[in-house]
């Protein structure tokens, strides 16, 4: 059995952790191929000059397949290094092309504005209305106009913990009124993940176009 974590330990540290003690292939989020991301990403037709930045990338398999695809503008951003080092590692000399960036998304200011923000499972976590506060500032930040940005989170029937956290869970309706300053919901899939073991999490996955 792993260790178990304090419910308000959201850390670099618990995360380090929670990497180092187990192959990606058995987390729960771990997917083999990021089918339904890939499905939304063609969706607002992202084109091989797009720029993508997968928000809690981790061990994800997405950067890899956006390379397979011909993107060369990918950037992966995840709160635990040791995560970021096993993606680089996996990836080989591919992850050459890749930015790398290990940041607390709720303390990191982008430099630049993406065409993509794709993040697969970190809003879920910010529980506390500061941390969603400065998630959507960054997100504000970090998107251009007329970009989007896919996020999936634990569905309204999904989990309430993840890796010994409490997470917040939404329907597309909720994530379009908390992002509806800056962006309007523009499609939304419900989708249930098999872990590792077999076992089903609802996820809903909501694509944003930014328009102001």
């Amino acid at each position: 059995m792993g260790k178990r974590y304090d419910m308000t330990a959201n850390t670099r540290e618990h995360w380090d952790d929670v990497y180092g003690e187990k192959f990606d292939t058995q987390l729960s989020w771990h997917e083999d191929d990021p089918e339904i991301s890939l499905e939304l990403i063609e969706l607002i037709r992202v084109s091989k000059p797009s720029s993508v930045i997968d928000i809690g990338g981790g061990t994800s398999r997405l950067a890899g397949a956006l390379l397979a695809k011909g993107l060369h503008d990918v950037t992966v951003l995840d709160l635990s290094q040791v995560a970021l080092d096993t993606a680089r590692e996996r990836l080989g000399r591919a992850a050459e092309t890749v930015t790398w960036i290990s940041a607390d998304i709720t303390s990191w200011v982008p430099d630049r504005r993406y065409d993509v923000w794709h993040d697969r499972a970190v809003f879920h976590f910010l529980v506390d209305t500061s941390q969603r506060a400065a998630y959507l500032e960054s997100v504000k930040r970090g998107v251009k106009i007329g970009g989007h940005v896919i996020i999936a989170t634990f569905a309204l029937d999904g989990p309430e913990t993840c890796s010994g956290l409490p997470v917040a869970r939404y329907s597309p309706s909720d994530i379009a009124v908390l992002f509806e300053d800056h962006f309007e919901l523009v499609a939304h899939r419900h989708h249930l993940h098999q872990t590792p073991w077999g076992e089903s999490q609802s996820f809903q996955f909501s694509v944003l176009r930014r328009c102001v």
